[in-house]
């Protein structure tokens, strides 16, 4: 098993945070920008009124990186509470905050990988005990974690292998934890890093492009209607090619072993 000292194991914490603190943009404010989200009606659109009004005035990436940050780690933060409104605010050319959408795509990434690092190395450093323990203690608790929800991404990374660093991205709960089994099985920092990115990657365009239709539609309230479906609708479509590629693996095994 590859053993990683603390000099190197600091290494792709730190490439990532100097991404995310050179994030923060150079904006050139315009004369009269206007404010999109005072349109909004707080009623009929719930959080979503309340968050884009305050991204409007203050959302840079540097905020957007450190909340997918958040919400790759073990703290409670879902991610469509960063992403599509974000770009709900990118999308308007006269936004205050002057933001680029597929800026918003990647440093929400690399946001979303630092916080499975910082995830995947204290798990190895720590060990299994302590993780559990601390997912049981009182502060565990109030970051709503617990032994059941650790050992049911255990159980999905020790089902689904490597690959479930990718796929576990798109699942409630699994999403924010797979990074734990992960660290304490020492995987191959490499492949978890790409896993983790292209998971990472994935999932925030299909956020992005929620946001997008969001405001095409200007309907922020369609941000809250359709998150949880999408997520269901992409874990469905990976089953489905994941169930072709095994399906042919098996009919060619068998036709080789028939010839």
């Amino acid at each position: 098993m590859k053993k990683y000292s603390a000099k190197t194991a600091l290494r792709p914490l730190l490439l990532v945070a100097a991404m995310l603190l050179l994030a923060q943009p150079m904006v050139v404010r315009a004369q009269e920008t206007v404010n999109i989200a005072e349109s909004v009606d707080t009623n009929r659109s719930g959080w979503v009124a309340s968050v884009l009004h305050w991204y409007d005035a203050h959302m840079n990436y540097m905020a957007v990186g450190g909340l997918m940050t958040l919400e790759s780690s073990f703290i409670p933060f879902p991610s469509e509470v960063v992403i599509p409104p974000a770009v709900y605010v990118a999308s308007n050319p006269d936004s205050r905050g002057g933001m680029k959408v597929w800026l918003v795509v990647l440093f929400g990434t690399a946001g979303a990988l630092l916080g499975a690092l910082l995830n995947y190395f204290l798990s190895m450093w720590l060990g299994r005990p302590i993780v559990y323990a601390f997912a049981e203690s009182k502060v565990g608790r109030l970051l709503q974690l617990s032994k059941e929800k650790v050992q049911r991404a255990e159980v999905y990374f020790n089902e689904h292998g490597s690959v479930s660093t990718l796929v576990g991205r798109f699942i409630p709960v699994i999403r924010q934890l797979i990074s734990i089994p992960a660290g304490l099985c020492k995987m191959n920092l490499g492949a978890f890093c790409l896993y983790t990115t292209l998971g990472a990657l994935t999932w925030n365009i299909v956020l992005a492009l929620l946001g997008y239709l969001a405001y095409k539609a200007a309907d922020p309230s369609v941000i809250e209607r359709y998150s949880h479906q999408l997520s269901i609708i992409i874990v469905a479509l990976l089953a489905a090619v994941v169930a072709f590629f095994v399906v042919r693996y098996l009919v060619r095994r068998r036709k080789h072993s028939k010839s």
